[in-house]
């Protein structure tokens, strides 16, 4: 069961859930990508949750474009070779957060760099969040915070996350 109170942890169902991004280039082509490799759990903190993810940037594709993709793993964006997940560690939350919707903030490490962000989880469209529907949560980083601000000149600095998460209901 998902951030259900009762359980002391559950595991992020990496067939069900989705993490993508998507960014402008300055030509106003939207590209979108997503990583289709994650791993996650989520922890019992005391009476909160904690949400674990990592993202593998190795798979990580821009949808429609395998060149885009290649040079999203590469060096001047996620340099995959150096750098084989991101990473984020979500501050302590109660277990309202998953059906109220609000924000959930923690630490996020893109190449080494670890900065704190936030993101907004949407009310629970269900009873049974990450059970029965996703829990979603969207959120905005900046390239240059995380030095991948190599072209610069063709491609926004603004990326927008968007993760729908989904648990093994035997939680792990």
């Amino acid at each position: 069961m998902l951030f259900a109170t009762q359980v002391a942890s559950a595991t992020v169902d990496a067939q069900k859930s989705w993490a993508g991004f998507s960014l402008k280039t300055r030509w106003g082509q939207t590209l979108e990508g997503h990583f289709p490799v994650m791993e996650g759990e989520i922890v019992l903190a005391g009476d909160r949750k904690r949400v674990q993810l990592r993202l593998s940037t190795d798979e990580v594709v821009v949808i429609g474009s395998p060149r885009y993709s290649r040079l999203t793993r590469g060096e001047g964006f996620f340099d995959a070779d150096h750098h084989p997940q991101v990473v984020f560690v979500s501050d302590a939350y109660p277990a309202s957060l998953v059906r109220e919707g609000g924000r959930l903030a923690g630490e996020l490490t893109i190449r080494g760099t670890t900065r704190r962000e936030v993101f907004i989880v949407e009310p629970s469209t269900c009873d049974r969040p990450g059970i029965d529907c996703d829990v979603v949560a969207a959120g905005v980083v900046y390239r240059g915070d995380y030095a991948m601000d190599r072209w610069a000149f063709a491609l926004s600095d603004r990326v927008q996350l968007v993760l729908r998460l989904r648990t093994r209901s035997g939680g792990a």
